[in-house]
């Protein structure tokens, strides 16, 4: 199959139609999930958790072929689903035979334990066959049927095969029959079936499946609430009118990617609105340096306007993996480069983080500051994050590129092959980079039957970028698409300085105050205390206009740029030093080196105090 991981093919709204994960030829070792490391050996080793956790027999126990009780958690069947739609991505980019026919084995599982009606979850089998739809706010059933969609959507795109989808189509008529315009109006209290119903639907053309997805947001927010008007489930106001990201932060960035899916099929204007206002909410006021989202480990939830802390930051993985999708669908409705420059900043520095440089440990959340003992994990009992990191990163070539008014857009560069579609031949892309490390693009045409449009991204921190074409050099705007024409045969050279900058927080900010944070390009830093043997993380103080080296790619993380920072260190405090004194009184700080490495490889090493914002002089 060569389909795209959104089609917009028959979108009337869309402004652009993502290109096929095929399209896309990714060599960059950065853009895979660590060096070495690829997608299919992240899913193989999580289909084999499955197996051990006892998720995979919880399917063969609902076919009535396992004598025993259910184990887990009560969603743990999506798990099992995410792990499909990964390996589901991960052939259609890479096909492979034991992949393969281990997914037809686990979609066999899966299809046994369907049952007559085409009802699918495996916790309200037997005893607790009554109590199903009977507590939607907190048992899940709709999103993970939400999730089993997805998988089903991947397989086939990536394969070419239907077991799956006859499997999804089949469970999405009964909750059809339970919740279409002739039943009541309800949604799940964790979002998810909404963006699932929709790639369903644009798989099969079912229209019942758009209605239903639109049902289930439109069902957030009225009188009287579904889940008495919490803030936490996102049901205080209609979608309409919400204005601040608020309660769970999983929960609420998947309830904006099925909205967007929504309004990229029919165009709705109120939930456009919608959408438009939580993003500017989000990004000035609620979003990480890093891009994660989500503030409090209660509830695991956004917080306050500027409640952003660091060593209490909950910046669970898959709300930067929901931010990410979200991005990339407003970026197709909309063409607009800040939501280009928000998903890849994301991708690289808070969804990379969540894997380990051995591709198979991962962490739940992400603080900015923490003093050595969070660890990543092989796996967890709540395990929604590692897989939703494998199915990201095989799906990830899809992000790279879109077809739309007649130019293929470029929104983030790798060392990579494009090749698209253009009437009745094909316009062939080769892309030399080595992002994010260095500033220098190429993008040669190798193949092309006319004139050649490209929209090519210039990021928003790349001030003073320059583009070559032609034998002649211009200056284009940061933050911004450059509309070039070229023909087959053309090299155009993009440079994008990777200015270094001393970020600074608004003022309402308190947990940065008067901190500051280190970005490289698209790259933000942080100080390991691996990398600092003569000095404590915790007493560095950073002068404004720090001079800043560039140490270049070595082989420390597997190949990563790292900083050499000229800083300061107050002295070490001694054993009887008291907790208050008086600040006339104390001793000046001392110059010191300081290595800076990139936040996503932090925690590979020696446990230690880690910092990303660091106080000033």
């Amino acid at each position: 199959m060569n389909s795209p991981i959104i089609d917009l093919s028959s979108s009337p709204h869309a402004r652009m139609q993502p290109v096929s994960t095929t399209a896309v030829k990714l060599h960059d070792k950065f853009w895979q999930p660590r060096r070495d490391i690829n997608a299919r050996r992240t899913i193989f080793s999580q289909i084999k958790q499955c197996r051990e956790t006892g998720r995979l027999d919880n399917f063969v126990r609902a076919a009535g072929k396992f004598d025993g009780p259910f184990q887990g958690i009560f969603f743990n069947d999506s798990d099992v689903y995410k792990v499909l739609e990964a390996a589901g991505w991960s052939l259609a980019t890479d096909p492979d035979a034991a992949l393969d026919a281990e997914v037809d084995e686990l979609i066999a599982t899966v299809a046994a334990a369907q049952q007559p009606d085409g009802y699918l979850n495996t916790y309200f089998m037997f005893d607790r066959e009554g109590d199903r739809w009977k507590n939607l706010k907190d048992m899940h059933e709709l999103y993970c049927a939400g999730h089993l969609f997805q998988a089903a959507v991947a397989h086939f795109r990536g394969t070419g095969k239907t077991s799956l989808l006859q499997v999804a189509t089949k469970f999405a008529d009964c909750i059809y029959k339970e919740f279409g315009p002739e039943g009541k109006l309800a949604a799940c209290g964790h979002e998810e079936a909404e963006m699932g119903l929709v790639e369903l639907y644009r798989v099969t053309r079912d229209e019942r499946y758009l209605v239903l997805a639109q049902r289930m947001v439109d069902a957030r927010g009225q009188t009287p609430g579904m889940f008495q008007n919490s803030e936490y489930h996102q049901d205080h106001l209609p979608f309409a009118k919400q204005n601040k990201m608020i309660g769970h932060a999983v929960r609420h960035v998947y309830l904006c990617c099925g909205a967007a899916d929504v309004v990229l099929e029919n165009g709705n204007q109120g939930f456009r609105e919608g959408l438009e206002n939580l993003w500017q909410s989000f990004v000035t006021s609620q979003m990480y340096v890093t891009g994660g989202a989500g503030s409090r480990y209660e509830g695991e939830a956004f917080g306050a306007k500027y409640e952003l802390p660091n060593d209490r930051a909950y910046t669970e993985t898959c709300a930067a993996i929901g931010s990410v999708m979200w991005q990339f669908r407003m970026l197709q409705l909309t063409g607009e480069h800040r939501f280009a420059d928000v998903m890849e900043h994301t991708i690289i520095n808070a969804v990379l983080p969540g894997l380990a440089l051995d591709g198979e440990h991962y962490f739940y959340e992400n603080p900015l500051e923490n003093d050595g003992t969070h660890r990543r994990s092989a796996w967890f009992g709540c395990a929604c994050c590692p897989p939703n990191v494998a199915r990201l990163l095989a799906q990830l070539p899809g992000y790279f590129a879109s077809q739309g008014e007649g130019k293929l857009w470029l929104h983030m560069y790798a060392d990579m092959d494009v090749e698209v579609p253009d009437g009745d031949g094909c316009i062939k892309l080769a892309v030399k980079a080595d992002m994010p490390w260095q500033p220098d693009v190429a993008i040669h045409v190798v193949e092309a039957s006319g004139p050649v449009r490209l929209a090519l991204r210039v990021p928003v921190w790349a001030i003073g970028a320059k583009l070559t074409h032609g034998g002649v050099t211009r200056d284009v705007a940061a933050g911004a698409y450059v509309d070039v024409q070229a023909a087959c045969g053309d090299t155009i050279n993009l440079h994008l300085p990777q200015t270094i900058q001393q970020l600074t927080s608004h003022p309402y900010v308190s947990s940065n105050y008067h901190q500051t944070a280190i970005q490289r390009g698209g790259v933000v830093y942080c100080a390991e205390q691996v990398d600092q043997p003569l000095h404590d993380v915790r007493t560095l103080r950073i002068p404004a206009n720090a001079a800043v080296e560039v140490t270049g790619s070595s082989n420390l993380l597997n190949g990563v740029t790292t900083l050499l920072l000229t800083a300061a260190v107050a002295p070490k405090p001694s054993a009887e030093e008291p907790l208050y004194s008086d600040l006339r009184r104390a001793e000046p700080p001392v110059p010191a080196e300081v290595v800076l490495v990139p936040y996503f490889a932090w925690a590979n090493r020696d446990p230690g105090h880690m910092r990303v914002w660091l106080p000033q002089v």
